[in-house]
């Protein structure tokens, strides 16, 4: 049960990654422009949704780090309890890296399933004027007994800064 609901919820995620990435006219070129390691705190899914605090290191060769901090919500089945976890994410833009790029409202598809030790999928765009894809698909790792799957919202701000309310 868990195994194709889990399943399911990362076919999900994969579908929304490729709508979302697939070249279009409009849509300009996207190149690495390096990664986002975030922390995320224990949820107590609620089961049409949850919210997690995060906080962030913004990665890139041969430039200082940047840290973020923010919150990360979902709407859709959520069920159970984790502890904090990790995540990873590949930042994509079409422009290259400037200082407080990743500020700003992401949303795209994700999915998640724990039993004892967890994996998750998350796939995101937004940021400034939506330049900025979290891309498919970020690697997470948590421990508890959880089910979720839904539309995440990652509202992300430099630390330090006042974050309005998500």
């Amino acid at each position: 049960m868990f195994r194709s609901t889990f399943a399911a919820a990362c076919m999900a995620a994969a579908v929304f990654a490729s709508v979302q990435t697939s070249p279009a006219d409009a849509q300009p070129t996207r190149i690495q422009v390096g990664s986002l390691n975030c922390s995320l705190s224990s949820s107590v899914g609620l089961v049409v949704g949850s919210q997690r605090n995060v906080a962030c290191i913004f990665h890139t060769d041969n430039v200082p780090d940047e840290s973020y901090q923010g919150t990360l919500s979902r709407v859709g089945l959520d069920i159970g309890a984790t502890s904090g976890g990790k995540i990873v994410w590949a930042v994509f833009a079409g422009t290259n890296r400037f200082m407080g790029m990743l500020n700003g409202t992401y949303v795209g598809a994700s999915g998640e399933a724990s039993i004892a030790v967890g994996l998750g999928a998350n796939v995101l765009v937004g940021g400034s004027n939506n330049s900025v894809a979290l891309q498919p698909l970020s690697i997470q790792g948590q421990f508890g007994f959880n089910i979720a799957a839904g539309v995440s919202k990652l509202y992300l701000c430099e630390q330090g800064t006042q974050c309005p309310a998500p």
